[in-house]
């Protein structure tokens, strides 16, 4: 009875907090504040408005702090009134989503509570707004321009995990805690994390091909797929493992650890061995051989399985804790050696940092010399190379194997060591030895410096060919004990070539690789990818299908038909006949007023726009004459005689269309072109007088541009009509002894008077293309 006597009392209670809630949403945010515009404005001047904002505010072009705050809001506010349910919502109930279910779902669980003394107390964790959720996906999230520039490159050194989301999502709560528990384990082992809010990032969400929220997806080499399990720790975690290549860690044993340490001098890497007692290997691994896949090779000892004991004892392993062991040059010993009970990310990338190149390197690409030798940027900076050069094969194994033991012996920070092949770079070798007779045949060793970026260097070559002898290594010795202090030492100058990548793979197998990442994108879509998104293959698949069996068809009934028994001379009399008509139709085309049929010219409505325009075959143009109802006459016969010989072509189509009807679309199109035709703002009292009638438009559906054909000015090559005074020119007027405000139908066609020559350009490809992000609709 107590619980009875009071619920009335709470229901008032919480009722009034939700009305202060609203009122509160409310005055945080007016989208018709927010752009300028009144209750009663029409979507014309909504769009107007959000157009001057979006220009104005947007954070590439606006430097001030809060320019992205303001453009979110201009954004939101946009989304809001852009939509009439939404608009109406708004403007009915203050709320600036879904206010109409929400007002549902509120009344429906005050019924519930009045009648079952029952309140869904999740409906208080409801984000009312962006302003009241959850802070800590703030950090994760990503601009358009953000993720072209930095995420996509950045995501060839490891994978991102990105969650489309967006206000007024449930589902989107319910993922919350799972998303962010395995965010942030993610993100301590190395993977890239991102937040898309789908209502202000919406042109980044539709470039993701995220069509729903929440929607989670992974990114690697700038390759994005999705994840469609059920979001648990487990499944996140394992699709974040699927996204990485199988081979970047292979399984090593006491019976391939040695083939596996000996292909340090075919692959030019160092390699890296980890013990541990799991049986799978780490995820945490896999990152980190993704990361340095391009300096380091990677194998996984687990010191459990029968068959490593050999290889455990030989390198004194513990068992019990992981164990980083780096191998150079030398496979019986490591070079370095890291142990820890808890392997952290910050430790494994300064041990492999410092561990990157071999002792003595040879140098197979640009990028590996430039890393190795790199530009000096000050004094304190100045870093040295030691180059061998030298040729293949075992008559130049000695003087390699004394020279590698001087490199261990004296390398330093500011001193590297490298090696290259003399017949695999030639014009390296060339630019250093001069060709001189003295290195013809034998290694020597070249001290040098990179002065900048574009290959030039300061060196000094040895005045002997390198043999290895102790009399070489005091000689080189005492020279860069010189360089210590005198870096005028390299005297010599000279400008190196780009060196060509010796490990790049062939043609054959990129190509065969791109293929297979082709086949496998388009097996992921076929069973992964909703309907929406698998709309173009099948459209594409289904177009080949008809093509291929029209053909067959088609080519069916001609054989059929060509096989009719008719004799010879028949045949010759019906081309004879068919050129005869040609000659006389060509002749006829040049009349000034053409017969009816020469030219199909068809109105643009609304009927036939997508099939005429929007969906418009590759490769096809449709040319549009702009005409009203009073000039039409005139000048579709003007625009037939100029257009007929170009009739001919297959790809293009002829339209009209009525400027009393559709002078709002015209409009639109030609904002993207106004220094052809300024267009003037709404309070310009000649706005509706304008006259656009002879403007042609040559519209390609297909890349979203259009041509612009200006109608002839009387005395002028070309010009822009418009007002009545630029038909007539004083000296006409003068000369037919009147003047008239309107045109008569001579000085319509003249109008069209160049457009065959506009024609032959627009064959040419040679005019101006004014690009439009959309086709706007035709009402």
């Amino acid at each position: 009875m107590e619980l009875g006597r009071t619920g009335p009392a709470c229901a008032a209670a919480a009722l009034l907090l939700l009305l202060l809630l609203a009122a509160l949403g409310e005055a945080e945010f007016d989208p018709y504040r927010v752009l300028g515009v009144g209750r009663g404005s029409s979507q014309a001047d909504i769009k107007k408005a959000y157009k001057r904002l979006a220009r104005e505010w947007h954070p590439d072009k606006n430097k001030d702090p809060g320019a992205e705050d303001k453009f979110i809001q201009i954004s939101k506010a946009y989304e809001i009134l852009s939509n009439e349910e939404k608009r109406a919502n708004f403007d009915r109930y203050g709320d600036a989503g879904e206010s109409q279910g929400f007002s549902q779902h509120q009344h429906r669980q005050f019924h519930h509570f009045h009648e079952g003394f029952y309140f869904d107390e999740s409906f208080f964790h409801f984000p009312f707004n962006s302003e009241r959720r959850d802070t800590s996906d703030e950090k994760y999230l990503l601009h358009f321009s953000h993720y072209v520039n930095d995420i996509v490159p950045d995501s060839f050194k490891k994978p991102y995990l990105i969650k489309i989301t967006s206000d007024w999502c449930f589902s989107c709560i319910h993922i919350e805690p799972v998303w962010k528990e395995v965010a942030q384990e993610l993100e301590a082992l190395g993977v890239g994390i991102g937040v898309v809010h789908a209502g202000y990032e919406r042109r980044l969400a539709h470039h993701l091909g995220a069509h729903s929220t929440p929607s989670i997806l992974g990114l690697m080499n700038g390759k994005i797929t999705f994840f469609h399990n059920a979001v648990i720790r487990e499944n996140l975690r394992q699709f974040v493992e699927n996204l990485l290549p199988g081979n970047l860690v292979e399984k090593i044993t006491d019976k391939n650890y040695i083939r596996f340490l000996s292909n340090w001098k075919k692959e030019n890497k160092p390699h890296v061995l980890l013990f541990d007692h799991m049986p799978v290997v780490p995820l945490l691994y896999k990152l980190t051989a993704f990361a340095y896949r391009d300096y380091l090779s990677f194998g996984y000892v687990y010191v459990g399985l029968r068959g490593t004991e050999e290889l455990s004892s030989q390198y004194n392993i513990n068992v019990y804790t992981p164990t980083m062991m780096v191998f150079k040059e030398h496979i019986d010993k490591p070079v370095d050696v890291v142990q820890a009970r808890d392997m952290k990310k910050q430790l494994i990338d300064d041990f492999l940092s410092q561990n990157k190149f071999l002792m003595a390197a040879r140098l197979t690409n640009q990028r590996l010399f430039q890393e190795l030798c790199p530009v000096k940027k000050s004094h304190r900076q100045r870093k040295h190379c030691v180059v061998l050069l030298t040729g293949e094969g075992d008559k130049f194994a000695e003087t390699y194997e004394a020279f590698l033991t001087f490199a261990v012996a004296n390398t330093k920070d500011v001193l590297r060591f490298a090696h290259i092949y003399n017949e695999r770079q030639p014009e390296f070798a060339d630019a250093l030895l001069m060709d001189e007779e003295k290195y013809r045949g034998k290694s020597a060793v070249v001290i040098l410096e990179r002065r900048n970026n574009a290959g030039k260097i300061a060196y000094k070559t040895l005045e002997e060919a390198w043999q290895g002898s102790k009399e070489d290594n005091f000689i080189l010795l005492d020279l860069l004990d010189q360089l210590r202090t005198d870096p005028g030492l390299l005297s010599s100058e000279t400008v190196l070539a780009d060196l060509h990548d010796e490990l790049a793979p062939m043609f054959l197998i990129r190509w065969f690789y791109s293929t297979l990442d082709y086949v496998l994108d388009c097996w992921d879509s076929l069973f992964h990818s909703n309907w929406r998104e698998m709309m173009p293959l099948l459209s594409l698949l289904f177009s080949a299908l008809f093509i291929l069996f029209g053909t067959v068809i088609v080519q069916a009934f001609s054989d059929s038909s060509d096989t009719r028994d008719s004799p010879p001379s028949e045949k010759e009399e019906a081309t004879t006949k068919t050129e005869k008509n040609d000659t006389n139709f060509s002749k006829e085309s040049n009349s000034r007023v053409p017969k009816k049929g020469f030219v199909e010219v068809t109105e643009l409505t609304d009927i036939n726009y997508n099939s005429n325009l929007v969906r418009l075959r590759p490769g096809h143009m449709n040319v549009v004459l702009i005409l009203s109802n009073s000039t039409k006459t005139a000048l579709l016969q003007k625009f037939a005689l100029e257009v007929y010989t170009f009739t001919g072509s297959s790809s293009l189509h002829f339209s009209f269309l009525s400027l009393d009807k559709h002078r709002e679309w015209l409009e639109y199109l030609l904002e993207f072109a106004q220094d052809a035709a300024p267009i003037p703002n709404q309070y310009d009292k000649h706005f509706l007088e304008r006259d656009y009638t002879g403007y042609v438009l040559a519209l390609n559906g297909h890349k979203k541009y259009f041509c612009l054909f200006k109608p002839h000015r009387s005395g002028d090559e070309g010009g822009t009509v418009g007002s009545c005074e630029d038909y007539d020119s004083p000296l006409h007027t003068e000369a037919r002894g009147k003047s008239s405000c309107s045109p008569g139908s001579r000085s319509i066609k003249n109008k069209l008077h160049k457009l065959s020559f506009w024609m032959e350009r627009l064959l040419e490809g040679s005019l101006q293309r004014f690009y439009i992000p959309s086709w706007p609709a035709l009402d």
